[in-house]
């Protein structure tokens, strides 16, 4: 657990902060339409492929070698174990110069998360998380108090551009049941850790890309909270192209509460 965190943290330490607030011009590319990619990104994520196939010699799937090959991703159900890579998160935070952005990985064995590990370089905190062992914040161990009972005291950001307008404006209108609502700080690495700090108490994403999602479920799930999909069903790391919505809360009574409120509207 120790050495991914450092592998994190170094080649975030030796090309993505050297970055922050100082791109140079073209090291900015769009990889898809609507979509960037910096040079930090990209060689964020060979730094780190290399350096956790040294400590496991699994496949890496990793969010821009996905992006040139989409193939890649099915390793998540064909292999009996790989890394997911998310070398910055919140790329689009990082080009504007906010500090809203993470480095993360996660190990996947029979298409469950085992492991996960979260690196926010701005202020130097680390998260981490190990399936049935528990979750972690610079080594302190992560138990999430339940909510309080009242909807609308709750705080949750509605993660929600990617529906269909009609089932958007569903769910704006259902949440007006909860006290403070945002749209979230554009970066899952960032978003996740709010709930198990204590900050937020639900978050509803709709598009849920593996290595955005992966680490942060599992920091929820090990710190006394639920991360699953609008059925009931635990989340698992599945190729792009699974997005059929996903519900995260601080405990299981503020799940399936909020999922009445939200999800079970959604689809009326």
């Amino acid at each position: 657990m120790e050495k991914v965190a450092e592998i994190l943290a170094e080649a975030s330490a030796e090309v993505v902060e050297p970055r922050f607030r100082a791109l140079a011009a073209g090291e900015v590319m769009e990889k898809a339409p609507g979509e960037v990619v910096t040079i930090a990104d990209r060689e964020a994520e060979v730094i780190i492929t290399r350096r956790l196939r040294e400590l496991l010699p699994v496949p890496v799937v990793g969010e821009e070698a996905v992006a040139a090959d989409p193939a890649l991703a099915l390793a998540l159900h064909s292999e009996p174990a790989c890394w997911l890579v998310d070398p910055v998160d919140g790329t689009s935070n990082f080009i504007a110069g906010r500090p809203d952005f993470a480095v993360m990985a996660s190990l996947v064995r029979a298409g469950q998360t085992v492991a996960a590990w979260i690196w926010q370089p701005v202020t130097g905190t680390a998260y981490a998380a190990e399936l049935g062992s528990g979750a972690w914040r610079d080594g302190r161990r992560l138990l999430r108090t339940p909510a309080d009972d009242a909807p609308e005291k709750w705080r949750g950001s509605l993660k929600s551009r990617f529906l269909d307008p009609a089932e958007h404006h569903r769910l704006q209108t259902n949440a007006r049941a909860f006290g403070h609502l945002t749209e979230g700080l554009r970066s899952a690495g960032m978003e996740y850790p709010q709930i198990a700090d204590g900050d937020q108490e639900f978050i509803f994403y709709w598009r849920t890309l593996p290595w955005d999602h992966a680490p942060g479920s599992l920091l929820i799930t090990e710190s006394g909270g639920v991360s699953a999909r609008l059925d009931g069903s635990a989340y698992r790391p599945d190729p792009p192209g699974c997005e059929d919505g996903l519900l995260v809360a601080c405990d299981p009574e503020t799940w399936e509460r909020t999922r009445d409120i939200l999800a079970g509207r959604l689809h009326q």
